[in-house]
C-alpha cells in the first residue's frame, strides 16, 4: 500500500539512461487535436459500468484540459529554423494548456504526479525566503490541507444528518401521517404527547395510520387491507423516484459506489463519478431508496457522498484541483469520513480506510483522514439524527460479561458469516452477471418496481421484515428487562414468583438494576423465533438480487441483519439449554440456576459482524466499527474471535470480497494489493509485440516530420510512444505521451507561423543546424520523459508485479542489452494474472 517507499533503490536498479520508451494501448486517446481531446467524439459514446448504461464523456468532474494544469510540468518550446547568426529562438517558453493531464478513463502517472508536487512544493518553499507574502502563501499552502479536511468533514456531516433524518421520517410515512406536523416521524410525534402508556409507548392520538386516516378505523379487515396497500404503494412510488432520477441524471449514483471508490484511489479517472450531480442525485435517492423498504442500506453509498464532496471541494485549492495524485489522499481521507457518518465511528472509518480501500496511504494522510472523521461525527453529533444524543447507531448495555465456554458458539457464527459470505458473492455476481448479459439488464426501472413490489408484498405481514433493516438490527441487539414490551422479551416468570404470586425480593433486586435471571421463554419468544426464521430467508433471498440494482444499495446493514438474525436464534437457544439443563457438565461450571448467564442480544451482535466479515473480508477495521458502533467494548474478544473464524472460512472458498469481486465483473483495471503472484513467468513472457505481433511502433529523436508523427498517432490507438535514437539502433531516449504529442503539435501549428506538415520534430537538448529555405523546426523536449522505468527481459514477473503495484506504474519498458524490445502495461499485467487464474482475459476493461 506504500507505493514510494522504494522509489530510491528502485530508480538504481531499473533504470538506467539508455533503457527508456513504451507503448500502451488506450482508445482514449485516438482523436488527433486538442479541440477533439477537449470535446468528446459523440455524446452517444457510452459505456456499460457495474450494469448500467453511463457516459464517460462527461467532463464535469475536472475538466481535462484546465488551463493551469500544465503549470510546473514542464515547458514545451517550438523553435525556428536556424537564422544567419546560428541562434535557435524559442518562440513559446510558457506552459501549453492541457500538457501533463489524462483524459477520461485513463491511469494516472503516480511517479509523475508525485514528481510535479515535490517540485511545486520546492518552489514554495525556496520563495518565501524572499519576500513576506511568499513565507505567507508558504504558509497558506501549509495549511490548506487541514482547512480542506475540516470543510469535507462538516459537509459530509451535515449531509449524513440530512439522509438519516429524510429516510426515517420517509419510512414512518409508509404507515402513516402526524397530525401534528406531517414533517415529524412516528417517533417524534409520539414524544410530546401525555396520552401514551408504557406498554404502547409507539402509540398516541397524533399519530394516525392510512387505515384511521382514510378509513376512520384502525382494525378489522378492512384497515389492515388498507395500510398493506398504502405500505407497497408508497414503496413502489420511492424506488420509482429513486431510479428515475438515477437513469435520468446521475447513472453513476446506483449501486454503493465503494468498488469504483477503490478503483479511482488506485489511480483510475471516471470524469464525473465523483462530480456535483452525482452528489446530489445520490443524496436524494439514497433516501428514497432506504425508504422504500428495500434490503439495503446507506453506509456504503455514504462513502460515496464523502468521497463526491471531497472531490468538488479540491477544486477550492490549487495543491489539489491540478495533482491527480494529492487529490487521491484527499479522497481515501474522505472514504474513512463516510463510515464515520455511516456508523457513528471516527476510528473504525479511518481503519476502513487504510484496510479496505486506499491503494496510497501515506502518515500525513493518516492524521488529516482521523481529523476529518473526528469533525465529520462531531457534526452528526451536533445535527443528534437519532434523537437520544449518542452518535453510535446501535447502543447495547449489557449486563453479564461472556464466559470462555461460550467462543464455541461464537465461533460457529463465524463459520456461518464465512459460509454465508462466500454463497453471498458467488450468488449476487451470477445474478449480476446475468443482467449485464441478458435482456434483463435493458429494463432497470421495471427491475426495481418488481423487486420493490416482491418486496413490499412479503415483507408486510412480518413485523421484522416490514420494519427496516437498522430498526431490525437494534431490537435483535437489544437486551431484555422487565420494561421491554417486545415479542423476544416475552418470558415466563413464573418460576420466578413467591408462593403468594409477586415477585420475591432477590427478583425485585434484579429489575432494579435493569438485570434478570435466565427465565422460560413465553408463547411470544417462539412467535417472534418463527418470525425471525422466515425473516432470515427472506433477507438472505432477497438481498442477493437488490444488491446492484440501479439505485443506490449498500450491504453493510443487510449483511449485518442476516447475522444478528442467526446469532438471536442461537442465543435464545443458549439461554434456554443453560435453563434447562444447567446440570450439565459443559454449563454447570460457569452457570449455576436463577443466575443470568447468557444474553442474547451479545450473540446477534457477534453474528453481525461476522457475516458483514464474511462479505467484505475486513477485520482489524470491523472490529473496531463494531465496539464503536455499539460501545460494547469489552466484548472485542468474542468479535475477533467471531471475525477472523469468518474470513478463514469464507477465504477457503474464495479470495475474493465483495468489492474485490465486482470489480472483476466490471473489468477495472484494479491491480489488487492483496492478490499474491506465484508463478514463474518473465517480463519476456509477458511484454508486447509478440513474436507474431507487428513491430513496436517508435518515434525517433530527430528526423521525423510533423505530418509522420500526425500519420502514427492517426494509425495507432496507443496511449504513448517510446522515443528512440534511431530505428536501426532502438537506443532509447525517453517516452511521450500520446496525449501531450497531440495538444503540443496542435498548439504549434496554431502559434508558431510556418510549422507545415513538413516541419521536422526534435526531441534534442539541441537542435543541429537547419537550412534557411526549409520550414522552422518543432522542438519537443519539454514533453518527453527522460526516466522510464525499465526492466530487462529476464526479471521475473513476481517482481515486475511487485513494481506496478508499489509504484502505480501505468507501463514498463523491457530492454536487452539496452536496446527496447517492448513493453508491459497495467493492462497486460491484468489480461495475464487473469489468464493465469483460467479467467477470460479480455474481461478487462480498460477503456
Amino acid at each position: 500500500m506504500i507505493m514510494f517507499r522504494y522509489w530510491k533503490n528502485l530508480y538504481r536498479k531499473y533504470t538506467s539512461n539508455n533503457d527508456r520508451g513504451a507503448r500502451m494501448d488506450n482508445a482514449g486517446f485516438c482523436n488527433e487535436t486538442y479541440e477533439s481531446l477537449h470535446n468528446p467524439a459523440s455524446d452517444d459514446e457510452l459505456v456499460d459500468i457495474a450494469g448500467a448504461t453511463l457516459d464517460f464523456s462527461s467532463t464535469e468532474d475536472v475538466p481535462p484540459l484546465d488551463p493551469e494544469y500544465g503549470s510546473g510540468y514542464g515547458n514545451t518550446g517550438y523553435s525556428n529554423g536556424m537564422t544567419g547568426n546560428g541562434v535557435l529562438m524559442d518562440l513559446l517558453d510558457e506552459p501549453v494548456p492541457g500538457v501533463g493531464t489524462y483524459e477520461d478513463f485513463n491511469t494516472i502517472d503516480w511517479v509523475r504526479e508525485k514528481s510535479k508536487d515535490r517540485d511545486r512544493h520546492r518552489e514554495i518553499t525556496s520563495k518565501s525566503e524572499q519576500s513576506t507574502w511568499a513565507l505567507l502563501h508558504s504558509i497558506s499552502d501549509a495549511f490548506s490541507g487541514w482547512l480542506l479536511m475540516l470543510l469535507i468533514g462538516l459537509l459530509s456531516g451535515a449531509l449524513a444528518g440530512c439522509i438519516d433524518i429524510s429516510a426515517h421520517w420517509l419510512t414512518d410515512l409508509k404507515e402513516g401521517v402526524c397530525l401534528s406536523g406531517f414533517w415529524f416521524n412516528h417517533e417524534h410525534c409520539c414524544w410530546g404527547s401525555n396520552q401514551t402508556t408504557f406498554q404502547e409507548r409507539d402509540k398516541c392520538p397524533q399519530w394516525q395510520s392510512w387505515a384511521e386516516l382514510l378509513g376512520g378505523s384502525s382494525e378489522g379487515a378492512a384497515a389492515y387491507i388498507v395500510n398493506y396497500l398504502m405500505f407497497m404503494l408508497c414503496a413502489l412510488l420511492f424506488s420509482f423516484l429513486a431510479v428515475i432520477l438515477v437513469r435520468a441524471f446521475a447513472p453513476y449514483a446506483c449501486g454503493s459506489g465503494i468498488p469504483e471508490i477503490k478503483t479511482i484511489l488506485s489511480g483510475f479517472i471516471i470524469r464525473g463519478y465523483l462530480g456535483k450531480w452525482t452528489l446530489i442525485i445520490k443524496t436524494i435517492t439514497l433516501v428514497l431508496a432506504v425508504s422504500s423498504g428495500l434490503s439495503l442500506g446507506k453506509e456504503g453509498p455514504l462513502v460515496h457522498v464523502a468521497c463526491c464532496c471531497a472531490n468538488i471541494l479540491c477544486h477550492l485549492f490549487t495543491k489539489y484541483r491540478q495533482n491527480e495524485a494529492k487529490r487521491r489522499e484527499v479522497l481515501s481521507a474522505a472514504a474513512a469520513v463516510g463510515v464515520s457518518v455511516a456508523f457513528g465511528a471516527p476510528i473504525g472509518g479511518v481503519l476502513f480506510s487504510l484496510e479496505e480501500v486506499s491503494y496510497y496511504f501515506p502518515l500525513k494522510t493518516l492524521w488529516r483522514s482521523f481529523f476529518a472523521a473526528l469533525v465529520a461525527a462531531f457534526t452528526l453529533r451536533s445535527i443528534n439524527p437519532f434523537g437520544d444524543s449518542r452518535l453510535v447507531l446501535f447502543y447495547v448495555e449489557f449486563h453479564t460479561p461472556w464466559h470462555m465456554v461460550e467462543l464455541v458458539p461464537f465461533t460457529l457464527l463465524g463459520i456461518f458469516g464465512g459460509l454465508w459470505g462466500a454463497l453471498f458473492i458467488r450468488a449476487n455476481i451470477a445474478w449480476c452477471r446475468r443482467r449485464k448479459t441478458t435482456r434483463l439488464g435493458h429494463y432497470p426501472v421495471l427491475e426495481v418496481l418488481v423487486v420493490t413490489g416482491i418486496t413490499a408484498l412479503l415483507s408486510f405481514p412480518n413485523s421484522y421484515t416490514r420494519m427496516s433493516g437498522s430498526e431490525l438490527i437494534s431490537e435483535l441487539f437489544n437486551d431484555c428487562s422487565l420494561l421491554d414490551s417486545s415479542q423476544l422479551c416475552d418470558y415466563n416468570s413464573s418460576e420466578n414468583r413467591s408462593d403468594s404470586g409477586v415477585f420475591s425480593a432477590s427478583l425485585a433486586d434484579r429489575a432494579f438494576s435493569n438485570t434478570l435471571p435466565d427465565r422460560p421463554a413465553g408463547p411470544g419468544v417462539y412467535t417472534a423465533l418463527w418470525q425471525l426464521a422466515l425473516a432470515l430467508f427472506f433477507k438472505m433471498l432477497v438481498t442477493v438480487v437488490t444488491f446492484g440494482m440501479k439505485v443506490p444499495s449498500g450491504l453493510f446493514i443487510p449483511s449485518m441483519a442476516v447475522g444478528a438474525i442467526v446469532g438471536r436464534l442461537l442465543g435464545v437457544a443458549m439461554e434456554q439449554m443453560a435453563l434447562n439443563h444447567h446440570d450439565w457438565l459443559i454449563v454447570k461450571g460457569w452457570c449455576s440456576s436463577g443466575a443470568d448467564c447468557i444474553t442474547p442480544g451479545l450473540y446477534a451482535m457477534v453474528g453481525a459482524a461476522a457475516c458483514l466479515g464474511g462479505v467484505t473480508r475486513m477485520t482489524i477495521s470491523l472490529v473496531v466499527i463494531m465496539f464503536e458502533l455499539t460501545g460494547g467494548l469489552e466484548y472485542i474478544v468474542p468479535l475477533m474471535a467471531a471475525i477472523m473464524t469468518s474470513k478463514w472460512v469464507a477465504d477457503a472458498l474464495g479470495r475474493e470480497g465483495i468489492y474485490e469481486a465486482h470489480i472483476r465483473l466490471n473489468g477495472y483495471p484494479f491491480l489488487e494489493t492483496k492478490e499474491e503472484y506465484g508463478h514463474k513467468t518473465l517480463a519476456q513472457d509477458v511484454m508486447r509485440p509478440r513474436q507474431s505481433d507487428p513491430l513496436l511502433v517508435v518515434l525517433t529523436q530527430e528526423g521525423m516530420s510533423v505530418g509522420e508523427i500526425e500519420g502514427v498517432i492517426a494509425d495507432t490507438d496507443y496511449s504513448g510512444f517510446p522515443v528512440v535514437v534511431s530505428q536501426e539502433s532502438q537506443r532509447l531516449v525517453g517516452f511521450v505521451l500520446r496525449r501531450d504529442l497531440v495538444i503540443s503539435l496542435d498548439n504549434a501549428r496554431k502559434r508558431q507561423d510556418g510549422v507545415v506538415s513538413a516541419s521536422l520534430v526534435f526531441f534534442l537538448e539541441h537542435v543541429p543546424p537547419q537550412p534557411f529555405s526549409g520550414p522552422p523546426v518543432v522542438k519537443l523536449r519539454g514533453i518527453l520523459d527522460l526516466s522510464p522505468f525499465t526492466v530487462t527481459d529476464h526479471t521475473p514477473m513476481a517482481i515486475a508485479v511487485d513494481i506496478f503495484r508499489k509504484l502505480g506504474l501505468r507501463q514498463c519498458l523491457v530492454t536487452h542489452n539496452g536496446r527496447l524490445l517492448g513493453i508491459i502495461t497495467k493492462k497486460d499485467i491484468l489480461k495475464h494474472m487473469a489468464q493465469m487464474s483460467n479467467r477470460d482475459p479480455d474481461s478487462i476493461l480498460f477503456n
